[in-house]
């Protein structure tokens, strides 16, 4: 005959609930632990991972997917995402696709985005020894528009991705059916340090250390990001990895052919135009608009807005703004 075996005696006073409570805050406090262990890991040694998982959650508050595709002598990545008409952005020079999600999560709301890093940029490919000027830029895109089979879309190109986007919209007629230009390259403006630096030989956007990294903040930014010690280091390598591309692409933006690819293109544009530009621009001076609304000799509409409280970054320092300017142009055209 068995023996039913008496359970065992709590020493511990409390009641039942309490001690249930107290394990389940123990078990959670142990995995906050782990998380704060591996987060510490990666800011100290792997920062690179704390930055591809910040996009990736800014990707997904903007309901953008990350895809890529193979055109012509690029593999394509690109955001998608939201649904409505067809904006394409184009990012500027030493950039990426990742420079739109701040904004993108009001553009989604309205409109089906895609945001590509333009080929050599981001996670695009890079062709060894090929060229990444304004022209051959041009040829690229089109093959991703026609892989894309994307026609009638407004095409938002912003300083190295502006003169991109309008040089394409000129030499391809009835492929764009709204041309957005912001703070653009491409245009005749009043020289400023920028440009004469420039014209000197000497690239902004390359540093070594986060000395060199602040001061390209500030070139870009009325009021600069406070980006941890760590992070900014792996920016820095980031740089230092893409150095060789970035010079030489940087030279080879220098012709007058490249710096101002528009001034001759600006009659060619029939479509609706937005000049958008940041009142404090110190890399693309806002007189570039005064060369943008005298050239357009044959758009069918030109807008013209100047934001404040930015400088060369207005769909980071504003973008909301940036995002109701946009879909305010769109609709109306």
């Amino acid at each position: 005959m068995s023996r039913l075996r008496p359970r065992p005696v709590s020493n511990d006073p409390r009641p039942l609930w309490k001690r249930l409570l107290y394990r389940r805050l123990k078990f959670i406090g142990g995995i906050v632990g782990v998380l704060a262990l591996s987060f510490t890991f990666a800011y100290l040694f792997e920062p690179q991972w704390l930055l591809r998982m910040d996009m990736m959650r800014k990707a997904m508050a903007a309901n953008l997917d990350t895809h890529s595709i193979e055109a012509g002598d690029t593999k394509w990545s690109y955001y998608e995402g939201g649904n409505g008409p067809t904006l394409v952005l184009l990012h500027g020079f030493a950039a990426n696709k990742d420079v739109w999600l701040d904004s993108a999560k009001e553009l989604t709301k309205n409109f089906h985005v895609i945001a590509p890093d333009l080929p050599g940029w981001g996670d695009s490919s890079r062709v060894e020894g090929g060229r990444y000027d304004v022209d051959s830029q041009v040829a690229r895109l089109d093959t991703f528009f026609d892989r894309m089979g994307l026609r009638g879309f407004t095409l938002v190109g912003h300083s190295m991705g502006g003169a991109i986007a309008g040089a394409y919209t000129a030499d391809h007629p009835g492929r764009v059916s709204n041309l957005v230009l912001m703070d653009a390259l491409g245009l005749t403006f009043k020289p400023n340090d920028f440009s004469k630096a420039a014209l000197n030989g000497k690239d902004p956007f390359v540093f070594d250390d986060r000395a060199g990294f602040e001061a390209m903040l500030k070139l870009v930014f009325l009021n600069p990001p406070k980006v941890p010690g760590r992070i900014a280091d792996a920016l820095v390598q980031q740089n230092k990895d893409n150095r060789v591309f970035i010079e030489h692409t940087f030279d080879e933006l220098k012709p007058e052919s490249q710096s101002l690819a528009l001034d001759s293109r600006l009659p060619k544009l029939t479509v609706p135009v937005l000049g958008l530009w940041c009142h404090e621009d110190k890399v693309i001076d806002i007189s570039a608009l005064d060369t943008l609304r005298n050239g357009l000799t044959n758009a069918k509409a030109i807008s013209t807005t100047i934001l404040n409280g930015c400088n060369h970054m207005p769909q980071i320092e504003k973008a909301d703004d940036f995002a109701k300017v946009i879909t305010g142009f769109v609709m109306a055209h």
